[in-house]
Formats: C-alpha cells, sequence, structure tokens
C-alpha cells in the first residue's frame, strides 16, 4: 500500500472509531485493525493519537456539508431546514449511537488535552461562523424578524442541537429533534415583531 493511500486509510478508519468509541475509548491498535494495517504503520504517519485526532477532527468537518448553508438557489430558511434534516437523518441512521464527533470531544477532551480543545473550537467556530451568514441572509430577505441578532442566534441553535444530540443518544429517541425542529423554526425563527431579544 503507497504511503500517502495507507495514511488516508488510517485516518479513515480513525474517524469511524473515534466516532463510535470516543477519544479514550479508541486505542491505537482498534485503528490499525479497522484500517487493516500493522501497528507499527501508525507511527509512520503520526506521531500520537493525538495528533491524528486533530486531523479526525478537520477530516469530519469536510463531511458536514457545510457549503450546502451557503446555497444562493435555496431560500435561506429552507436551506438551514434541509441543513439539520440531514444531520438529524445521520443521528437516526446510526440509531442514535453516536452524536456529533466535535461535541464528543470537546466533552471528553477539553479539560485534558489543549491540542484538541483548540481543534474543537476552530471547527464549532466555523460552523457558527456559516449558521450565521444564512440567519443574516434570512433576515434580510425578511423571513426572520429584522431584530434577529444572527450571531447569537447561531449560536444558540448549535447548542441546542449539540443538547439534542446528547438527549437523543439517551433516550434512543428522535423526541429531541423534534422539539429542536419545533422551536427552533416553529417559534424562534419566525418573521414579525420583534418581541424577543435573541
Amino acid at each position: 500500500m503507497a504511503s500517502h493511500s495507507q495514511r488516508t486509510v488510517i485516518v479513515t478508519a480513525a474517524v469511524d472509531r473515534f466516532h463510535a468509541k470516543g477519544y479514550h475509548g479508541t486505542s491505537v491498535n482498534d485503528i490499525a485493525v479497522a484500517a487493516g494495517v500493522p501497528r507499527g504503520s501508525f507511527y509512520n504517519h503520526f506521531a500520537s493519537k493525538e495528533e491524528l485526532a486533530a486531523i479526525v477532527l478537520q477530516q469530519y468537518g469536510q463531511t458536514r456539508r457545510l457549503e450546502e448553508l451557503s446555497d444562493p438557489a435555496v431560500a435561506p430558511l429552507e436551506r438551514l431546514h434541509r441543513y439539520f434534516e440531514f444531520l438529524r437523518d445521520e443521528q437516526v441512521e446510526h440509531h442514535f449511537t453516536r452524536g456529533c464527533l466535535f461535541g464528543n470531544f470537546g466533552s471528553e477532551m477539553a479539560d485534558h488535552s489543549e491540542v484538541l480543545r483548540g481543534g474543537v473550537e476552530h471547527c464549532l467556530g466555523r460552523w457558527r461562523a456559516a449558521l450565521t451568514e444564512v440567519l443574516a441572509e434570512a433576515v434580510r430577505s425578511g423571513a426572520v424578524r429584522a431584530g434577529l441578532d444572527p450571531e447569537s442566534a447561531a449560536l444558540f441553535i448549535l447548542c441546542a442541537w449539540e443538547g439534542a444530540l446528547v438527549a437523543a443518544r439517551c433516550g434512543r429517541s428522535d423526541e429531541a429533534f423534534s422539539t429542536f425542529f419545533r422551536v427552533v423554526f416553529g417559534s424562534l425563527l419566525q418573521p414579525g415583531q420583534d418581541n424577543a431579544p435573541l
């Protein structure tokens, strides 16, 4: 196996293993077995599990389809709704067992690894920025009330989604997702008078 291909295979396997078992629950040997490579090959490409985990965050971020949030062919709120439907369907497909790798690493490693804390912060920052932009479009188009602060609303929605993921995993149910959609799209993101500070 070519060196570049082997590295790619290891990263892909690590995304799956970290997502399924967490950082501490995944060993270098687990990743090597999943990748189908000798354990020693791991250290030909990565100095440590922490270094690989930082790369995994970037790789996972590329699968979050943030570019769809900026598609001008779709109205802003429809675009946002479709985006969270994609995230919800992904969780249902895995029977509510995986959550979000950003949130998982953030809760597991933020107090133990500055590298991973910073990596999660960066990824969540990019996500928040993408949400902020689509919400700003919705405000400009009149789809939501003019007084909505896109940046604050983006952070609130991001936090609400991550919380819904925890509830869905614990309850093995989509009830939290249904509530998320009802409150965010049925109450928060509505046109009309500015009767709320967010």
